[in-house]
């Protein structure tokens, strides 16, 4: 109840969301206290404290990634005082998988989107530096397992003479998947300087900046789109007459209290239109995000408070600036640029090309035969050129044509190996004329085959036969003789259908009707003719070839009436499909899920030690070893326990 006075929320769509506080006036006797109470300002998201991780990244993070993929650059910072919520907002907690910050939540989405991306080719660095007491160190060094901050390799700024920043000594590591990123970024955290202080017992000492860069470009293509997101987590301000720090501490406080007040003035000088100078070199926080605060980039601010009364000062501070910032207007643009390799490459290319027409154009050309090197080296090239998924590669032989005729022949070996060894293209044409034809799907595909060809031999054949007769025939008797030659059509006898008006089906329509005499006599004609037997077989054979089998009609008639017992079965099988579908799904957040949780209990175990190794040194200065607890740890076990035992009591 005490804190819901102290401030409140009101998130509207339209217009954006407001966050008040409410002070309340000291009243002295006597006195005319015209102290300000109420606080308003003006966000456009203010989140309350029962707000989940999961929505934090969806409305502040998701956009930033969106952008990154597209090629713009964008920074995410976290700002706010000691204990405010500024690690577990950027990093996450340590205990629980839903904890996750906007740090390992961007990594798996970029990732993902990333493996979703087949036409692009992706290729992503992290970089993880830490300023502590106004000097950089690389926390991602490979070549050095540092026990203290202090040995890890400091990293230096330098700016060339377009005013460009550049950090020496800060390493880039190459990370393929979501848990080499991980494992990286566990592994910076596990260096950062962390230490108790009275605001908070576990805060950072120091502003780190994990960096992901991004490198896009579709395959084939030399344009090239770089990109990078910067995650900001700041060190807190603490006011040191409240904290009461003294010693290291304190050093660390002026140190990060410093850095705070040069970036509100880099803030305060960006927001001012008709400032020409803007002191970035003032320190080496506002160097490094210097495109992040008024250049080429997207950026996010996340002002988080402490909404005790006793920090009501602190927060009203902390959302000034954050309005100050968002007066800051950044001009983001599309980072695109030619890789010079891939150019440099093309050009090569194009270069060989050239002076190989010019010397098919202009030289000999050889006579002699290749040699057997030159056969495996042109074998190795055609097996490298099919392999080459790029639609763009060239084979590049020279002006030589015998190299290029064995390459099309090397070519023209693997395209009939290719189509002896994919048969099943073409089982879809044969068992669609095995419907066709009414032929089970059972006969293999190279009996089918054979069939299609010997019906075509005889069909021609018989079109000869056919011809001849009409030839020296009247052409009533070719009008007899062709509905004669046609099969009789009956309950197990099918016709071609496909081509319905055919040449003989439209000359049969055209023709007259015979009549009832000349039929009569054109059977005893053809009864003494000598092709009459042919005639004959080739009539029965087609009738066997289009009669269909009684096991096909029963199969048929099995598809028509599907037995409930297979239908039962087919349901299941397409539920345990689906069940399949689904836990690999599962698996897949639960292998991520697992990987988080172990990074999170090897970070644990290596805050133990050393907590554990601090806490063993306090107490053993504090304790004043006599010469007999001497005496006894010298002994051995067997001779102390012996010697122990003896002991009155």
């Amino acid at each position: 109840d005490n804190q819901s006075k102290v401030y409140s929320v009101d998130n509207e769509e339209q217009i954006g969301a407001f966050l008040e506080f409410v002070v309340p006036r000291d009243l002295a006797d006597g006195f005319v206290n015209n102290k300000r109470e109420c606080y308003k300002f003006r966000f456009q998201k203010v989140f309350d404290q029962a707000v989940k991780q999961e929505e934090i990244f969806e409305n502040i993070a998701r956009p930033v990634a969106d952008s990154i993929l597209d090629g713009y650059n964008g920074t995410i910072f976290a700002y706010g005082q000691t204990g405010s919520g500024k690690t577990f907002t950027i990093t996450g907690g340590a205990e629980r998988y839903s904890d996750r910050g906007i740090i390992p939540r961007t990594l798996s989405y970029l990732y993902e989107r990333i493996s979703q991306g087949s036409s692009m080719v992706y290729t992503t660095h992290i970089s993880y530096l830490e300023i502590y007491n106004e000097i950089g160190y690389d926390l991602l060094d490979s070549c050095h397992e540092a026990s203290r901050l202090e040995d890890l390799p400091k990293v230096m700024i330098m700016e060339d003479p377009d005013q460009n920043i550049h950090l020496k000594n800060l390493s880039l590591q190459h990370s393929a998947n979501e848990e080499e990123a991980l494992n990286l970024l566990f592994l910076g955290d596990t260096n950062r300087m962390i230490a108790e202080t009275p605001m908070n017992q576990a805060s950072t000492r120091s502003h780190c900046i994990f960096t992901v860069h991004l490198c896009r470009r579709e395959q084939g293509s030399a344009t090239l789109r770089r990109s990078k997101l910067h995650l900001v987590d700041l060190a807190g301000s603490d006011r040191v007459s409240k904290t009461g720090l003294n010693g290291q501490l304190l050093t660390e406080a002026k140190y990060i209290n410093l850095s705070l007040h040069y970036l509100e003035q880099v803030i305060i000088a960006l927001s001012e239109k008709n400032r020409t100078h803007i002191p970035y070199r003032n320190s080496m926080l506002t160097s490094v995000l210097r495109d992040s605060l008024g250049g080429n980039c997207m950026t996010t601010m996340i002002a988080t408070l402490a909404v005790e009364k006793r920090n009501l000062d602190e927060s009203i501070s902390t959302c000034r600036f954050a309005q100050r910032v968002a007066l800051i207007k950044n001009e983001a643009i599309l980072n695109e640029e030619l890789d010079p390799t891939l150019v440099i490459a093309r050009l090569k290319r194009e270069v060989q090309s050239l002076k190989e027409e010019l010397a098919m154009v202009t030289g000999e050309q050889k006579d002699d035969k290749l040699t057997v090197e030159e056969i495996q080296k042109l074998e190795e090239l055609v097996k490298a050129f099919l392999d080459e998924p790029n639609p763009d590669v060239t084979l590049s032989l020279g002006p030589d044509m015998r190299k290029i005729q064995h390459c099309f022949s090397l070519l023209k070996v693997t395209y009939l190996q290719y189509q002896f060894l994919h048969v099943s293209t073409l089982m879809s044409p044969c068992i669609s004329l095995c419907v066709y034809l009414r032929v089970p799907n059972s006969v293999p595909a190279g009996i089918l085959i054979k069939m299609l060809k010997n019906e075509k031999k005889r069909a021609q054949d018989a079109a000869a036969q056919l011809a001849y007769i009409t030839n020296s025939q009247s052409p009533a008797s070719q009008n007899a003789l062709m509905l004669s030659t046609l099969p009789a059509r009956d309950g197990n006898t099918e016709i071609f259908s496909a081509d319905p008006g055919g040449p003989a089906i439209r000359y049969m329509k055209r023709g007259p009707q015979l009549s009832i005499e000349k039929q009569e006599a054109f059977e005893t004609f053809m009864r003494d003719h000598e092709d009459h037997l042919t005639i004959e077989d080739n009539k029965k054979l087609l009738k066997q070839r289009l009669v269909i089998p009684l096991p096909y009609k029963q199969y048929k008639l099995s598809k028509e009436e599907i037995d409930p017992v297979e239908e039962n079965l087919c349901k299941h099988i397409e539920q345990e499909k689906k069940f399949y579908k689904t836990t690999i799904g599962r698996l897949k957040v639960l292998r991520t899920e697992i990987e988080h949780l172990q990074l999170l209990l090897e970070r644990a175990k290596v805050k133990l030690q050393k907590d554990f190794q601090k806490w063993w040194s306090q107490e053993a200065s504090s304790v004043q070893v006599t010469d007999h607890t001497l005496t006894t740890y010298l002994l051995p076990v067997s001779s102390r326990v012996h010697w122990e035992s003896a002991e009155p009591d």
